[in-house]
């Protein structure tokens, strides 16, 4: 059985996007959520990896992805996969929303920009 230390069920995401890239203007290839406050960062695809950046800047250690379809989670103190708990919802971006996003701000080169 996974540890569950840094992963608050109750706790709502922080929004449809990566909360950094939303203020910054940039975007994102896949969104991850932070198990312990709901913050949403972009992948370490993503040119900015603002989830593990929220990591390192917090020592909250558990993200789940926020794509639709999947539920696994990560755990950074053990660099593992594992199955979690439900958590609040919304579980994952809007389905309408693109993939990468938002709609608008990803540059035609995006695939060129990833990690």
């Amino acid at each position: 059985m996974q540890n569950l230390s840094g992963i608050n069920v109750s706790e709502p995401p922080t929004g449809p996007g990566c909360v950094e890239c939303t203020a910054e203007g940039g975007w994102w290839f896949h969104l991850r959520r932070c198990a312990e406050c709901g913050h949403i960062g972009c992948c370490d695809s993503s040119p900015n990896q603002h989830a593990t950046a929220h990591e390192a800047a917090t020592g909250h250690p558990v993200i789940r992805s926020y794509e639709p379809g999947e539920d696994w989670f990560w755990d950074y103190r053990t660099s593992s996969v594992f199955e979690g708990p439900a958590l609040a919802p919304p579980l994952s971006h809007p389905l309408n929303q693109s993939v990468p996003g938002p709609a608008g701000r990803v540059p035609r080169n995006w695939q060129s920009k990833l990690h």
